[in-house]
């Protein structure tokens, strides 16, 4: 399926050149006066907001059904479809009649057999549409037919979406009119979302906030589902590729989301009219935001205090000789939702883990069998199985969600002011101090709680795909005994997820040779260095580095070739906002590369 060979690789790239080009031509085109529209057409977003949800979403979707009834299903069957054929084969053997007649479940009758081969006419059936649910037993992939169906239902939605909001016609909803009537009747939001409207359209930084908000949290889903509900075929056999997109995926996220804090407190800052939005959502918001803060507090404080505690715990009676002494809790909430679905090992017996329930024979002769088979299979990554180092580390995750959460409400609600500086919006955005005249200033500009936020974000993102990771190798090697019994403490994590799934990367090169894991290693070890490099400019600050200027401007001036070149105005050091987003970049960049190296190289050193 997809791209097989080079030539395919080679003729995609090519298209996409010529794709890109034009679409770099009409950019261009777009910023010649006779040409550029107007901010009106910025601003009219009923019509963007149609064409997006009709043209963008459901269009594409249909389109991409049109893929896959045409090409792809029929791929799968053995019968390849070319540039030279793809006009005379039908993709179903009654065509186009079935449509016209009505008789459209003709398309998901006679689908592909439990014992098809993949990409040849064995097994294979004639169904286009279709809802088997589970995963097909070759390639341990979604149905294509099931994909295929779930777009072409979610085009046609998209598409009727496409006619919700009022342009040239009186139909559809006028989104100022649905924010500016969206007050609560119990008063205890005042005047709800009135003014938001305006607020939104006249900001480019909020508007920017709130896409990044929706991408991050799009984008860590397709993390989640892509390993968990893989459509690609085979995918599920490729665990580097698995882990690979995993990481990669849930990183974009971590720096999406954290985007969109920063360009809400930007909006707060710059944009924010507060004649405007009197009594509204946002300066409601703004008017309690000590007790927002206060409970994001509490709840980070708990958390750490209880995740850690148990963790450390675990880690000294271990340490002592008693393991047995551990506290070990059962995830007996989410052990029981699992159950609900299907899930058998937990002994709960209840719903569709319950061969007598009402659940199970209802629907059992339409999409059960292959769901329960798939859901209890140990080969796929539908419903994980969990114990108490899953209960543990999913905290350790909380606890760095909310803190990151915390830092970044904080900066951004405390962007206008505090009591500390009630006239803080009057410095921007980023600002080192106010000067010796008002002690304590340092450190309290939103672009600083950016900045820390970043190191929490990593920080969590780490824990993720340590958790992601460990937990898959040892349920692709079949050993899910080491993950349940050394992730309960915090040497567990150290020795046997970190330093003994490095030893392909120590070993990609040694006295004796290498092998074709040495590139992870040079990889590591560089990264290591750019992320060292990032503590130089975090911990030195301003005047180190000015003192460091004139010592080289001095030794520049007294040397006879150098002094060849001269400078108009004496150089200066780095601000410390400077310093600290070069610190900032160097630390976050070595931090995803040190890790890209290992999870990559610990993966294909025991899976190939």
């Amino acid at each position: 399926m997809g791209m097989r060979t080079n030539n395919d690789l080679y003729t995609g790239a090519l298209f996409l050149l010529v794709i890109s080009s034009i679409l770099l031509f009409g950019g261009w085109v777009h910023l010649q006066p006779q040409f550029r529209p107007g901010l009106s057409w910025f601003k009219n977003n009923e019509s963007r907001l149609n064409h997006h949800l009709s043209g963008l979403f459901g269009v594409s979707s249909i389109a991409w059904t049109g893929h896959l009834v045409h090409v792809a299903i029929p791929e799968s069957r053995g019968q390849h479809i070319g540039w030279d054929n793809f006009t005379k084969l039908a993709p179903h053997p009654a065509g186009l009649q079935p449509f016209f007649s009505g008789n459209w479940s003709a398309y998901a009758s006679n689908p592909d057999t439990a014992g098809h081969v993949f990409g040849s006419t064995n097994g294979s059936g004639t169904a286009i549409l279709t809802f088997l649910g589970g995963f097909h037993p070759q390639s341990q992939s979604l149905w294509l037919t099931d994909i295929a169906h779930h777009h072409l239902a979610i085009g046609v939605l998209f598409i009727v979406a496409g006619h919700m909001y009022r342009t040239n016609w009186g139909i559809g909803h006028s989104l100022k009119e649905i924010l500016n009537a969206h007050r609560p009747p119990s008063g205890k939001l005042g005047a709800g979302h009135k003014g938001l409207f305006d607020t939104v359209n006249n900001s480019l930084h909020f508007q920017l906030g709130l896409a990044l908000a929706g991408l991050g949290v799009v984008t860590s889903l397709v993390a989640q589902h892509m390993y968990a509900m893989p459509s690609y075929a085979f995918i599920a056999k490729d665990f580097t590729t698995q882990v690979a997109l995993y990481t990669h995926h849930q990183y974009i996220a971590g720096f999406l989301m954290v985007g969109a804090f920063a360009h809400g407190a930007i909006f707060f800052v710059r944009d924010y009219e507060p004649a405007q939005n009197q009594d509204n959502v946002l300066a409601r918001m703004l008017e309690h935001k000590e007790a927002i803060i206060s409970h994001l507090s509490w709840v980070s404080l708990f958390l750490g205090f209880h995740t850690l505690g148990l963790y450390v715990h675990n880690d000294v009676v271990t340490a002592f000789g008693s393991p047995e002494k551990q506290i070990l809790i059962e995830p007996v909430f989410a052990q029981w939702i699992q159950a609900v679905s299907g899930k058998a090992l937990y002994g709960f017996n209840i719903l569709l883990s319950s061969p007598t329930s009402v659940a199970t024979t209802a629907g059992s002769n339409i999409w059960l069998p292959g769901w329960l088979e798939a859901i209890n299979s140990g080969k796929n990554s539908l419903f994980l199985t969990i114990g108490p180092g899953d209960f543990l580390v999913h905290h350790a995750i909380a606890l760095g969600l909310h803190v990151t959460t915390l830092i970044l409400v904080k900066g951004a609600l405390d962007a206008r002011g505090s009591k500390l500086m009630p006239d803080k919006k009057d410095f921007g955005y980023s600002f080192p101090c106010d000067g010796p005249g008002r002690g304590g200033t340092c450190d309290i500009s939103a672009w600083d709680a950016f900045y820390l936020a970043v190191f929490w974000m990593l920080n969590t993102i780490g824990w993720t795909t340590f958790y992601w990771h460990w937990k898959h190798i040892s349920i692709w090697q079949g050993n899910l005994a080491q993950f349940n019994e050394s992730s309960t403490y915090l040497m567990g994590w150290f020795r046997d997820y970190l330093w003994l799934n490095s030893s392909p990367l120590i070993n990609g090169y040694n006295p004796y040779g290498m092998n074709s894991l040495s590139v992870w290693s040079w990889m590591f070890l560089f990264a290591h260095l750019i992320w060292a490099t990032g503590f130089m400019f975090l911990i030195s600050w301003r005047g180190y580095w000015q003192e460091l200027i004139e010592t080289l401007a001095w030794a520049h001036e007294r040397t006879p070739l150098a002094n060849l070149v001269k400078w108009k105005d004496k150089p200066v050091a780095l601000s410390i906002v400077q310093a600290r987003l070069v610190g900032l970049v160097h630390f976050a960049t070595g931090y995803i590369l040190t890790y890209a190296p290992f999870v990559i190289a610990s993966t294909t050193g025991k899976f190939g």
